[in-house]
């Protein structure tokens, strides 16, 4: 490097390159996820008879995916859900490795020519299939295809002049002749990047380029082998164990090779260089050779090391396993339709799980048991929970290109888990506070209290039915349903409010104690209600159903009327 801004320059390409094949890689793995990911998920459950079938799928769906920790994801959520045993999942994953460096060793061959086909074809079908989302993201993968050996072209340009560089040489000396170091930067590079073909492609450009002695260069391609391993296992920290098993078996495999290979890795090196066949591709041919020993050495003993795993990792019963997300699939964030479908099922759990808190405030008020008031106050930190998981959830799905459909029913399900964490919130602090109350001062309802109360919480329970099915099939009919039952429930609530005042005045002993906490009881199911017709707003609003604040009145809703339609008021919050 002659002058500082040649080597500024050299810098700045050479980050560029970097930066280049990292987005790259992750381009290519986002379109093929958003393109194939539920047939690779498919393949992932089906091919899992025995571990030589569930090798070779992990093998196939990583090389199409381009990431090893892709599919360790996959299957670890397989294997928490029980869809699959932990040394299947394990043989899976001894495939994904070997998947892994294949697809590294595919990529890093002389193909530079390929770069402008790959991107000019990938733009053209991006560009040409806009109502078609495979063709899309097929085109996707293509382009990342291309930007991947433009990149490796840039790097391989970048790093000819730094291996003259006297100050680079002494850094990488360094490295080189301390091994542990050379391992731990390497997994703390592949950590950073979250790819491994990422590092090794650098790794191998660099050493063919002279940058890196070839042990330096073995020992970088080891320790990023186990960064790849480590991305997973640090990812599902908070996973339950099941879920975890896979990743650290993986991982331990990894680690078992790499301590017996290390300590050889000179004279390994020495003579692999010394190959007739030997080339400037040895880091890449070196990774392959490595994961498929692995795969040789490890493939028949996969049920003694998931045992081994699960002797060391046993299950545990979690009491907040009630209240676990279940549908929302971290592997699928990359495939919209596919989170979204999960995020929608988790919604309607949340649903259900608000109904039955509705159910026993029911219970509760007719049967003053204090324990059921606890269990009440359980299930709404389990809604809250589950809220707070869909929402993150679905912040990022929405970092994804949305189509317009997609951006509608993630608007939905906002809107859906939000009435129902409100509800929830009034059910424990005000209908549950409020039955306490009652069952402390030993208060009584009158029968037809009891029984306007009853009646009323049935219009309500019968609502949040309907709306979790206005929500799940999107039915105009059902939505209008919904959305023509507030009148009759504010009619409900006078009605309700009248007895009850007729009752003071003539003096009913049991109406005069409980007044306060009667009145109460029918404005909370009343604000209860106001949310669960509001989850049919962006439903109608969607359908052209509504107009300003009046809901349009459609041939076939008239029809079904004999009597003239009347046009109901939009949603007002609370109601």
């Amino acid at each position: 490097m002659a002058t500082g801004e040649s080597a500024t320059n050299i810098l700045i390409h050479l980050a560029g390159g970097v930066a280049l094949l990292i987005w790259a890689v992750r381009l290519v793995r986002t379109g093929a996820m958003r393109a194939f990911g539920s047939q690779l998920r498919h393949a992932l459950q089906s091919f899992t008879r025995n571990r030589f079938a569930a090798f070779a799928s992990g093998i196939v769906v990583t090389m199409v995916l381009q990431s090893s920790t892709a599919t360790t994801l996959l299957v670890s959520s397989f294997a928490g859900q029980a869809l699959i045993g932990s040394a299947m999942a394990l043989a899976v994953l001894l495939g994904a490795n070997l998947g892994t460096a294949l697809a590294a060793f595919v990529i890093s061959m002389d193909l530079g020519w390929l770069w402008g086909l790959c991107i000019a074809i990938g733009v053209a079908m991006y560009l040409s299939s806009e109502a078609m989302e495979r063709p899309r993201n097929i085109g996707r993968v293509l382009v990342g295809i291309g930007l991947i050996l433009l990149a490796l072209i840039e790097l391989n340009a970048a790093a000819a002049p730094l291996a003259q560089s006297p100050t680079f040489r002494v850094i990488l000396g360094a490295i080189g002749s301390e091994p542990l170091l050379a391992v731990l930067v390497a997994i703390a590079a592949t950590w950073m990047v979250h790819s491994s073909i990422a590092v090794i492609l650098l790794v191998a450009t660099f050493a063919a380029s002279g940058l890196f002695p070839p042990a330096t260069a073995l020992t970088l391609v080891i320790g990023a082998n186990l960064g790849n391993a480590l991305i997973p296992v640090l990812d599902q920290l908070g996973a339950p164990v099941a879920q975890r098993r896979a990743a650290m078996g993986n991982l331990l495999t990894r680690l078992l090779l790499a301590l017996v290979i290390i300590p050889f890795v000179g004279p390994l090196a020495a003579w692999l260089t010394s190959l007739p066949t030997a080339g400037p591709r040895f880091a890449i041919e070196f990774h392959v050779a490595l994961n498929f020993i692995g795969a040789v050495v490890f493939l028949p003993f996969v049920k003694p090391i998931a045992a081994l795993v699960e002797r060391f990792m046993p299950g545990k019963e979690e009491a907040s396993a009630a209240v676990t997300p279940r549908y929302l699939d971290p592997n699928a964030l990359d495939s919209p339709s596919e989170a979204l479908a999960g995020a929608m099922r988790e919604a309607l759990r949340l649903g259900d799980r608000v109904e039955i808190m509705l159910r026993d405030t029911m219970t509760l008020l007719e049967k003053d048991e204090l324990k059921l008031s606890r269990v009440i106050a359980q299930a709404d930190d389990g809604v809250d929970t589950i809220h707070e998981s869909i929402k993150l959830y679905l912040v990022k799905v929405s970092r994804n290109e949305l189509t317009e459909e997609e951006s509608r029913r993630l608007f939905e399900i906002i809107t859906l888990i939000t009435n129902l964490e409100h509800i929830g919130d009034i059910i424990d602090k005000n209908l549950r506070e409020l039955a306490e109350k009652k069952i402390r001062k030993r208060y009584t309802f009158s029968p037809e209290g009891l029984a306007e109360i009853r009646d009323f919480h049935h219009r309500v329970a019968a609502a949040l039915a309907l709306a979790l099915n206005v929500f799940a099939t999107r039915d105009i009919v059902l939505a209008r349903q919904l959305f023509a039952d507030k009148a009759a429930m504010r009619e409900a609530e006078r009605h309700a409010a009248d007895s009850h005042f007729q009752r003071l005045r003539s003096g009913r002993p049991e109406s005069i104690e409980t007044s306060a906490i009667h009145l109460d009881i029918i404005r909370d199911l009343k604000r209860i209600h106001g949310h669960i017709v509001s989850i049919a707003y962006p439903i109608l609003e969607s359908a052209n159903e509504l107009r300003e604040s009046r809901l349009r009145e459609t041939k076939a809703a008239a029809e079904q009327r004999e009597t003239p339609a009347v046009l109901i008021p939009a949603p007002h919050s609370g109601g």
